[in-house]
């Protein structure tokens, strides 16, 4: 009787983040044998949460075993291969192989791409020195963490969500903090120009400079960054950088596998690539949306969580679309706010709430079909009202649903 190899699977995970994590522990809800999973992870690292990375982990309140998506104990009980610093260097999907850089070779029969992405470099002069950080992975958490225990004045670039969440643990660890951003205001690409203003008046208040309209042309230092000089020839002085300036695709290991890569791994609305068995989740995959009719690659931890428990549901015979609507949320100082959908080609805002309280709901409207939702300290009938009638493509009466309505609900049109 032949025998199935260490290194074979009927299920292989190339990844080892969220998707990895979440799609382990939804096939074991749903009846996985042991023995049929192998996690093959570049990190020396379990899987893990992502959002604690740049909030509770990073500001100190949250241990490291604490953003584990699931403990030791629950790969080894179950029977799920996890190999932890093993880098895959060439996929060859004819034979149904991966290979490492140290020539050791895995099988498969259905394989998931979950290799998630990178943090997006800085590529100005001196952009090379100590100090300067990025935050995309745990061990890049614990090396930010580390170092602002002895530092003095810190410089955040980036004004989207990783750059305000670290602005505002950096600044509560009583450092002076400069957040420098590109756009003339914090979070364009999603807030409102008056969302925007709220945040920005709210960390001024709570001591971080903002400078925007402000692009970084180089950094000085020996060795180690000690200013970054701005297009206008200003200099700021620090002892840190930390750069949220986007997220790049890992591609490299599929790039010569013939999968097809746009922005992404191209998958269907079964997250399945063009090629038998082999499938996408996560950061790196770009999927159909048919919620808004069109494609889209999301780099936010609800879309890890949802796509890795989609495809174990179709692994283990539930196949159906991924159909789900974008969920982002964020924690900054002492407010915590969500965002759903995608408001990009909006033509109407209805506000909710005031945002001189910290409680305010915006809700974006396209051709009175409500494409997105922003809500800070509402209701939870407003947060559950969002992905619903987000995703049921409601029409929404703006006169109806607006503050002077006792309940949202009374917004929608039939």
């Amino acid at each position: 009787m032949q025998t199935k190899s260490k290194n074979s699977a009927e299920y292989l995970i190339l990844g080892g983040g969220m998707v990895a994590g979440y799609a382990a522990k939804e096939l074991v809800k749903l009846g996985l044998k042991p023995g049929e999973v192998m996690i093959l992870a570049a990190e020396d690292a379990l899987p893990y949460e992502r959002p604690p990375l740049s909030k509770g982990f990073l500001s100190g309140k949250d241990a490291e075993e604490s953003t584990l998506i699931n403990q030791a104990d629950f790969y080894k009980n179950h029977g799920i291969q996890v190999k932890l610093k093993t880098t895959i260097t060439n996929v060859d999907l004819e034979n149904r192989r991966l290979q490492s850089d140290s020539g050791e070779q895995f099988s498969f029969r259905k394989l998931l791409l979950a290799t998630g992405a990178r943090a997006r470099a800085l590529d100005s002069p001196g952009s090379e020195l100590a100090n300067i950080f990025y935050l995309r992975s745990l061990a890049d958490s614990k090396n930010i963490r580390s170092h602002m225990n002895a530092a003095k004045k810190a410089v955040v670039i980036g004004g989207g969500f990783i750059g305000m969440e670290v602005a505002s643990v950096v600044a509560q660890k009583k450092i002076d903090t400069t957040l420098v951003i590109r756009d003339d205001r914090v979070g364009g690409r999603v807030f409102t120009p008056e969302i925007s203003a709220f945040f920005e008046r709210y960390y001024t208040e709570r001591g971080v400079k903002l400078i925007k309209q402000a692009p970084v042309t180089s950094f000085e230092g020996r060795k180690a960054i000690h200013s970054v000089v701005l297009a206008d020839g200003r200099k700021l002085d620090c002892d840190m950088i930390v750069a949220g300036v986007g997220a790049v695709p890992v591609t490299e290991p599929i790039a010569k596998s013939g999968i097809a890569i746009d922005n992404g791994i191209i998958v269907n609305e079964y997250l399945e690539t063009g090629h038998p068995g082999v499938y996408a989740a996560g950061d790196i995959a770009n999927y159909p949306d048919s919620i808004f009719d069109k494609r889209r690659r999301v780099e936010h931890w609800d879309n890890a969580v949802s796509q890795g428990q989609h495809w174990a549901q179709i692994m283990l015979g539930d196949r159906k679309p991924f159909d789900h609507v974008p969920y982002f949320f964020s924690d900054v100082f002492d407010l915590s706010y969500e965002l759903w959908g995608d408001a990009s080609g909006s033509d109407q805002t209805i506000v909710r709430g005031d945002l001189s309280t910290s409680s305010v709901s915006i809700w974006w409207l396209k051709q009175k079909r409500l494409v997105a939702v922003f809500a800070m300290n509402r209701p939870d009938k407003e947060r559950e009202l969002a992905p619903e009638w987000i995703k049921a493509k409601q029409i929404v009466s703006p006169a109806r649903l607006g503050d002077n309505a006792r309940d949202a609900r009374e917004g929608a049109e039939n």
